[in-house]
Formats: C-alpha cells, sequence, structure tokens
C-alpha cells in the first residue's frame, strides 16, 4: 500500500490497494438518521464552543479544564491543523452537538484513530454516540482493517461506551500529543468485519 498527500492543502491520502488507488478522506459529509458529521471550519468556534463549555463534559477526561475559554482555543487549533476533525449536528435541530476527529492514519498498518469526540450531556445515553461512531467506522473501513480509540485511563464513562460498540480493549498506552503532558489511556481495537 502506498502513501501520499493528493495535495498540500487536502486532507486525503491516496492508497494504493491492489493496483487501484482510492483517496482517503479524512473529512466527508457523513449523514445518518439522527446526526450529520461535516468538516470542522474556523466559523463553527462560537457553536462549539457552546457546547464545550461545560465543565462536567471533562470532569472524567485528562484534560479536565477543557471547558475553559483558552485551553478550548487550542484544542479547536489543533482540530483545524489536524486535518481530520468534524463538528457532530443534530439533523432534527440543526444544532452542533459536538465532536469528533480522525487522527494518525497508517497506511502501513492500516489503521487510524478516532478520538477528541464530545457530545453534549443532553445527548449521552447510546443512540447519538453510537450512530456517530457507526458513521465514522463506515467511513474508515472503506480505507482500513483497524481503528483505533485512545481512552483517558480515568474515563470511564467513555471505556463504557467504547465497551457498547463492541471495541476490544488492548492495553494501556502512554499518550503523548502535541505539547500536552503524557498521560496514559486506554486502547480500543476495532477491527473492519469480515465480509
Amino acid at each position: 500500500m502506498d502513501e501520499k498527500p493528493t495535495d498540500s492543502n487536502s486532507c486525503s491520502f491516496a492508497v494504493k490497494l491492489t493496483g487501484t488507488e482510492m483517496s482517503f478522506d479524512l473529512q466527508p459529509h457523513l449523514t445518518g438518521k439522527l446526526i450529520e458529521l461535516r468538516p470542522l471550519t474556523p466559523e463553527d468556534w462560537d457553536n462549539l464552543f457552546a457546547v464545550a463549555f461545560d465543565p462536567l463534559i471533562w470532569e472524567q477526561h485528562p484534560d479536565s479544564d477543557r471547558y475553559k475559554k483558552d485551553v478550548f482555543k487550542v484544542f479547536f487549533r489543533e482540530a483545524l491543523e489536524s486535518g481530520g476533525a468534524f463538528v457532530v449536528i443534530d439533523r432534527k435541530s440543526q444544532q452542533i452537538i459536538g465532536s469528533t476527529r480522525f487522527y494518525g492514519y497508517d497506511p502501513e498498518k492500516s489503521e487510524i484513530e478516532i478520538g477528541w469526540t464530545f457530545l453534549a450531556r443532553e445527548y449521552w445515553g447510546g443512540r447519538y454516540n453510537r450512530e456517530m461512531k457507526q458513521l465514522i467506522l463506515a467511513h474508515a473501513f472503506k480505507f482500513v482493517e483497524t481503528v483505533v480509540f485512545l481512552v483517558g485511563q480515568n474515563n470511564i464513562r467513555s471505556q463504557k461506551a467504547m465497551e457498547k460498540i463492541d471495541a476490544i480493549r488492548n492495553g494501556v498506552v502512554k499518550r503523548v500529543f502535541g505539547n500536552h503532558p503524557p498521560h496514559l489511556s486506554v486502547k480500543y481495537v476495532i477491527k473492519k468485519p469480515s465480509k
């Protein structure tokens, strides 16, 4: 499998699979019954921060102060720079209700990470997160065999959410990202379903 950026401003990678070339679009527009995922833009700041401003969203997260404006600005900037971030939109209200992203595409391992996911509390409890994961996993499995999720070691709520979507716990790893201090994360894996 060969990987190459399709152009210097693109969020896609060209992937050569058995003689054909497919482009892995890290920011497709995905639509389900309850939600849609679309690429994050700078114009989403106000609406996304309004969701993230809730301290209870972050209470079990390694960056538990992410509800603070200055801290969330770093998260938002890094999300834009990642080239794989989405906003999650409630299709009924057309309101932004959260965010998620692709990260660390590795064509050699046929693997990508999904993470940095959060939803407004009124959308917790399964249906919205399940559909979001179904949409993003279905897209990822067009291009990779394995999807990885790294969940903060003390984030029991998110670990339970991973188990609800049949992710397999695969140890604990030290997570180092950007200028953030390292922290321990539980690694979850989902393999592409057999046809």
